[in-house]
């Protein structure tokens, strides 16, 4: 009986010892995980926002400030010359054929919509391309116009107009005008009709 006491006793303290020895390994551990631990920080990522500033393509503007105070002291400056580009040639000719003999404001609109539409992206990219699109202008024949009078003041007046046109030197009546057709007609086009100047009415 005594033998079994001392056996249990001993199996106890044993018991005991064990456990004090493995609760102080994983009192260890645990405490390990604790310990701080020194790290290499990172600098945060920082993010830069900048404009990104794309230079236009060298365009006029349509109503950029005159050196003038009326059209007609703009007009007054220009230089006709002898030598036309055959771009300006188309413009002038246009100008003369479809406007000759109205105000300058009237010109200036129609010069205005053969700019425009060159450089819309939507007709010919060309002065010349636009005027002599098929079906547009009722003076064209063809791949020509008639012959124009170039001594007389119409036809200087309209070169001066066209330069004008084509700088944006003199903001249009008509703004952002595409189309126009003759007041004494009605069409009935489907488009935003913008003004009417002297004898023409124009659209966008």
């Amino acid at each position: 009986m005594r033998s079994k006491v001392e056996w249990a006793s001993a199996f106890a303290l044993a018991a005991t010892v064990l456990t004090v020895l493995l609760g102080a390994q994983g009192s260890g551990a645990a405490a390990s995980d604790f310990v701080p631990v020194l790290t290499e920080q990172q600098p945060a990522t920082r993010f830069v926002s900048q404009p990104v500033v794309q230079a236009l393509p060298a365009e006029a503007t349509e109503g950029e400030t005159p050196d003038a105070d009326t059209l007609q002291e703009l007009v007054s400056q220009q230089d006709a010359g002898d030598q036309l580009s055959s771009e300006m040639r188309c413009l002038a000719g246009a100008i003369y054929f479809e406007a000759r003999g109205e105000t300058l404001e009237g010109q200036l609109a129609v010069g205005r919509v053969i700019v425009n539409r060159a450089r819309s992206g939507r007709f010919p990219s060309s002065y010349c391309g636009v005027v002599y699109q098929p079906s547009q202008f009722s003076f064209v024949r063809g791949r020509s116009m008639p012959r124009v009078p170039e001594a007389s003041r119409d036809w200087q007046e309209a070169v001066a107009i066209a330069q004008i046109a084509d700088d944006g030197a003199w903001k249009s009546e008509a703004k952002g005008a595409l189309y126009f057709h003759a007041a004494r007609v009605s069409p009935k086009w489907r488009l935003t009709r913008l003004a009417r100047v002297d004898n023409h009415v124009f659209y966008r």
